[in-house]
């Protein structure tokens, strides 16, 4: 008996690759920040209303709700908006957010560093994959024998 096997395993659609990222980065997001909370100077900030040079409030907090919400959004985003603003939210937030993660960065502890780090590298994995998606004929030349390109641009 001879035959072959055709296995997919290297092709996984760019929408599962990019929702995965941003869950990975949002789980090291919020590591690092739950860590920080070992810190006496974060503890004694927080007690005194502060972080940063922000005073917590109502207008902080509402900002920094924002701020965690949109990312949080993308995993589920990323899977169902249509390509063209899939691609473009994917490409134009990583850049932002990467910029932000790298000034929260400066001046603070090695585990900080290292998990901003971490973050930056899964947003800049986030606007590659969502820089390469692939076109529908580059679909088409990477079906096996029997599928069709519209089966696999879903």
């Amino acid at each position: 008996m001879n035959t072959t096997t055709h296995y997919r395993d290297p092709w996984i659609n760019p929408r599962i690759k990019i929702a995965a990222l941003w869950a990975s980065m949002m789980l090291v997001f919020a590591y690092v920040d739950l860590f920080s909370l070992y810190r006496a100077d974060i503890r004694a900030d927080l007690e005194a209303g502060t972080m940063s040079a922000f005073t917590i409030g109502q207008a902080f907090l509402l900002g920094v709700t924002l701020y965690i919400a949109l990312p949080s959004l993308m995993v589920f985003l990323s899977l169902v908006l249509p390509v063209k603003i899939t691609r473009i939210a994917n490409i134009a937030l990583p850049v932002i957010y990467g910029l932000t993660i790298v000034g929260g960065a400066v001046g603070e502890w090695n585990y900080y560093i290292l998990g901003s780090a971490i973050e930056v590298a899964l947003l800049a994995g986030i606007a590659y994959y969502a820089w390469t998606w692939p076109t529908a004929t580059d679909t088409a030349a990477n079906a096996l024998p029997g599928e069709s390109a519209a089966h696999l641009a879903r």
